[in-house]
């Protein structure tokens, strides 16, 4: 069975006549004539249209694959924090003295001996979050954990900071008892 050109099938249908079909071709066969005679280029909208949505696709996918790919970062940091924490953790008393500290505005306590107590004020341990729970970790843990997620370090007093010394002279006529814990 051979196949007939759309403009057969037209004609065939009764959809054109057979003027409206000669007028057509005739048309485009000056059209054509024209763009070989003038060298001019028609300008074809429906080959813009396609090349500017393939462009648009092209960026659109191209951001897709940004965001993806920071994600995917992402999850990979939040992965190396978890296992450096679990890796690194140190063991608490349970029945040692409390270490209260604050996370997002909250007062939260966490119960530890008495020289792992003192090694958090001075700096030489941290408490990082780990999802829900707080673990203490060694400074040198801490610092690593804090160059992948600053959120995660909840308590670190690092000995090289320097503490508002005008607070403290306010204070200083006034003696401090012994059995304070804060």
């Amino acid at each position: 069975m051979a196949k007939l050109s759309l403009q057969e099938q037209l004609l065939k249908s009764g959809l054109v006549s057979a003027a409206q079909a000669k007028s057509v071709k005739t048309d485009k066969r000056k059209q054509t004539q024209q763009q070989r005679k003038n060298k001019v280029e028609v300008v074809d909208e429906a080959k813009e249209l396609a090349q500017k949505a393939q462009a648009e696709k092209i960026e659109r996918d191209r951001e897709l694959n940004q965001l993806r790919r920071q994600q995917e970062e992402q999850k990979e940091l939040a992965a190396q924090v978890k296992q450096m924490i679990d890796a690194n953790k140190l063991p608490r008393d349970a029945e040692g003295l409390a270490f209260n500290f604050t996370d997002d505005n909250k007062v939260k306590r966490l119960y530890v001996s008495e020289a792992m107590r003192d090694q958090l004020a001075q700096g030489r341990l941290a408490i990082v979050k780990l999802g829900q729970y707080y673990e203490v970790v060694s400074a040198e843990v801490a610092r690593k954990i804090q160059a992948r997620d600053t959120a995660s370090v909840i308590v670190f007093n690092e000995p090289g900071k320097a503490v508002d010394t005008a607070v403290e002279d306010a204070y200083a006529a006034y003696q401090v008892p012994d059995d304070l814990i804060w």
